[in-house]
């Protein structure tokens, strides 16, 4: 079972080391590369305000976060969920920054020792769309991924944004894959669709023209470009035709 945690924080500023802090995690789980439903979400307070920057940003107000806990008392659940778990995050180094200082500051050992590795979608997204703008704005945008609500940043919306933008920059491999469990939601008076067999028919095989053929190497050739050079069929001759 692949377990993924698609992780995000909202902070009172942009400086762990200048003693900003966490105000906000959000969590969302992936099993299988599937939603869970699974979510982790949590505010802190911080006992300081927000950088009015900040505050710009994410609207948590220090008047909200008056009655919220402080994260050292909800380190232990944290833990518990993150657990042997692999993480995704839009610009790792930032959000793990911050947590790895709550955990300091609460005498407790650095995330690491918690979680099975991390997957940064920013230096993915660099990789993928050099020279462009890869913001999670900008990706959902690419990648057709519906933001509309994203009016001020929220830690557990970001989330569930980055998860589906993760499996879009992932080509989304298993998107098409259903259950051959029947689902929840079949409800009693449902239209019954039967199964077709289908290695009862035989399917044409229709072979590519000259001009396709071409429409499909200049892709080719923009991908090699695009990865610098990187492309896996590097190396290997096209088998000569029959």
């Amino acid at each position: 079972m692949s377990r993924q945690i698609v992780l995000d924080t909202e902070t009172t500023g942009l400086s762990a080391i200048d003693g900003d802090r966490l105000i906000e995690l959000g969590c969302v789980e992936l099993v299988n590369r599937k939603l869970t439903g699974n979510n982790l979400h949590l505010y802190f307070n911080a006992g300081r305000d927000s950088h009015p920057d900040a505050l710009r940003v994410h609207g948590i107000t220090t008047e909200f976060l008056k009655d919220k806990p402080r994260f050292e008392e909800k380190i232990d659940e944290i833990w518990e969920y993150l657990q042997g778990a692999e993480l995704i995050i839009h610009n790792a180094p930032f959000d793990l920054g911050f947590l790895n200082n709550e955990l300091k500051l609460a005498k407790r050992p650095p995330l690491k020792q918690c979680v099975a590795n991390v997957i940064d979608t920013l230096v993915m997204a660099k990789e993928m769309y050099p020279g462009k703008r890869n913001s999670l704005d900008s990706l959902c945008d690419r990648l057709g991924v519906d933001n509309s609500n994203r009016t001020l940043h929220g830690a557990l919306l970001d989330s569930e944004l980055l998860a589906d933008v993760y499996i879009n920059l992932t080509r989304g491999q298993d998107a098409l894959l259903m259950s051959e469990e029947p689902s929840d939601s079949l409800t009693a008076g449902a239209i019954a669709i039967p199964s077709l067999d289908l290695k009862s028919i035989k399917l044409p095989v229709l072979r590519a023209n000259e001009q396709e053929l071409g429409a499909h190497q200049d892709v080719l050739k923009q991908m090699d470009k695009s990865s610098g050079g990187k492309v896996a069929w590097h190396g290997f001759e096209p088998e000569a035709a029959a």
